[in-house]
């Protein structure tokens, strides 16, 4: 595969996500960063840009200087700024005919993210989004599987997203807390704890059964002091076959989301449930290689990931595992499962497994009919 080259917004060192999107890049050797605009602040962006072997010539001091300058020299643009910025970003930089692979949520809108679709598609652009947990090798065992018809006619799906972080804060540091931009609606958009983490669980949802939601029935809350936004969500949702097929208006499927930022002790519980006709599955993100099958009249299996029966249910699962059974694989090298086929769809200008703009634009849909299942007394809402 051609050696790539690519320009990234935001990540400035000490950040969270730019740190995981550039050691995701190199685990495979897929691209080389050349470019960047890390941050507003001039000497975060320059330390950030030495720090990376930047070239200092090739170190803008806003986005659009960069996109202006280095559209048709790097292969991708890598958007790693706050919610607000990415829509803004990712339109001028499809517009400019740059491949674009921008966190999430895609857009503050579920109008942006339509938006964002269509100039990718009229302007034959890869547009990548990272739900990461559906590059783990045992969520794409857990969707062949569900494919095969191991589990039977899927009835019912229990997702939690649990994190304790909103509680990880001393007392004292209250009001810095309250300012997190997370919970700043001018930077996050209109929600938090579903724009930020409940997109991830909807997306493993509709990825690993293969099912549509329809329609969802919400309840937020706020229980972190001088919030605007929700830090908690009950979620109930109503799933069927994906639009376009004969069956597409019949509800096949229930779910049950439960996903929040004040669970208490927890640190990034994603668990993943489905319970069909003939078994159930479960999966544990904190113990990413294991995927137990359960049946009710035979002994449970336990799936491990690299283990040599693999080969023969999921070959998608043995493509997306790196290193030997009994040696754990997790985060980095799900996001980098992602990487490869973006940076595989940017090469070959096929269609590869990865989010792209169908799940940036479902996600966004999601949220919307979310916030208006709440504004409405917690009623169903179609999505």
């Amino acid at each position: 595969m051609k050696h790539l080259t690519y320009a990234m917004v935001g990540g400035a060192r000490g950040s969270f996500i730019g740190p995981v999107h550039r050691m995701a890049l190199r685990l495979d050797d897929l691209a080389r960063l050349t470019a960047g605009c890390f941050s507003r602040n001039k000497v975060t962006n320059a330390a950030s840009a030495e720090k990376f072997s930047v070239d200092p010539s090739r170190v803008y001091h806003d986005w659009r200087s960069l996109i202006a300058a280095e559209a048709g020299k790097v292969d991708f643009l890598t958007i790693c700024t706050t919610n607000e910025s990415h829509y803004e970003i990712a339109k001028a930089a499809l517009e400019a005919g740059m491949d674009v692979f921008c966190e999430k949520p895609l857009s503050l809108s579920l109008a942006e993210a339509e938006e964002l679709s269509s100039i990718a598609r009229r302007r034959r652009r890869i547009l990548g989004v990272p739900f990461t947990y559906v590059g783990f090798p045992m969520v794409k065992l857990a969707r062949d599987l569900v494919r095969r018809g191991e589990l039977g006619k899927i009835d019912k799906v229990v997702m939690e997203y649990s994190q304790g972080s909103f509680r990880k804060v001393d007392p004292a540091k209250a009001l810095e807390f309250s300012r997190s931009w997370k919970l700043d609606p001018k930077v996050a958009g209109p929600s938090c704890v579903v724009a930020d983490i409940g997109v991830h669980a909807f997306t493993l949802v509709e990825y690993v059964t293969g099912l549509e939601t329809k329609s969802v029935l919400s309840d937020l809350s706020s229980f972190s002091a001088n919030t605007k936004l929700e830090d908690d969500a009950s979620i109930l949702m109503r799933l069927g076959a994906a639009a376009g097929l004969p069956q597409a208006r019949k509800i096949t499927a229930k779910a049950v989301l439960n996903v929040s930022k004040v669970a208490t002790g927890e640190e990034n519980g994603v668990r993943l449930r489905v319970y069909g006709e003939k078994a159930s599955l479960y999966w544990d993100q904190e113990s990413p290689n294991y995927l137990t099958v359960k049946y009710p009249f035979r002994p449970d299996a336990v799936y491990k990931r690299k283990a040599p029966y693999i080969a023969d249910v999921s070959q998608s699962s043995v493509r997306s595992s790196r290193i030997p059974a009994g040696h754990h694989e997790g985060f980095i090298e799900a996001l980098a499962n992602i990487y490869c086929e973006f940076v595989a769809a940017v090469v070959s200008r096929r269609s590869c497994d990865f989010p792209g703009p169908r799940e940036g634009v479902r996600s966004m849909r999601f949220v919307e009919a979310v916030l208006e299942s709440y504004r409405n007394s917690s009623a169903w809402t179609a999505l």
